[in-house]
């Protein structure tokens, strides 16, 4: 498969899919992985989060930023790995732009709970898998 095929393919994987696997390190070395929900995407470089400052999850991205984020349709049995780091944001732009209704069953004071903040994921690179085939690249 060509380059930008498989681009427009992991795009359109990533664009479609609400919930991604997001991957951790923990403090014992294993992987965690946790189902969550994609708030956006910006191509296949940025994908946005949010979580609770007090989880497990926070807390382990700020002692390793490395991550990894997949996105599957399981019905096509098609997968995307992106590899990459976490910032975490916690400033108010940032709360502001990727509020949504709803929200408040999770931060109950609000955009200004200050158990609410924004993971940014930035992938280094990719693996798309479908139909018995891999291909790696870069994200630019």
């Amino acid at each position: 498969m060509k380059k930008e095929e498989v681009f427009e393919r992991s795009l359109e994987l990533a664009d479609k899919s609400a919930i991604a696997m997001v991957g951790s390190n923990s403090d014992d070395g294993y992987p965690n992985i946790k189902a969550m929900l994609k708030i956006k995407n910006e191509g296949l470089k940025k994908i946005w989060f949010s979580t609770n400052i007090s989880s497990k999850r926070v807390a382990q991205f700020r002692k390793d930023p490395k991550a990894c984020v997949y996105f599957v349709d399981p019905l096509q049995f098609k997968g995307l790995m992106l590899v990459g780091e976490v910032e975490i944001h916690q400033d108010i732009k940032s709360r502001r732009l990727f509020w949504r209704q709803g929200f408040e069953v999770y931060y109950p004071l609000g955009i200004n709970d200050p158990d609410y903040c924004v993971l940014c994921f930035t992938a280094k690179w990719g693996n798309y898998y479908h139909k018995l085939e891999n291909t790696t690249f870069q994200v630019e």
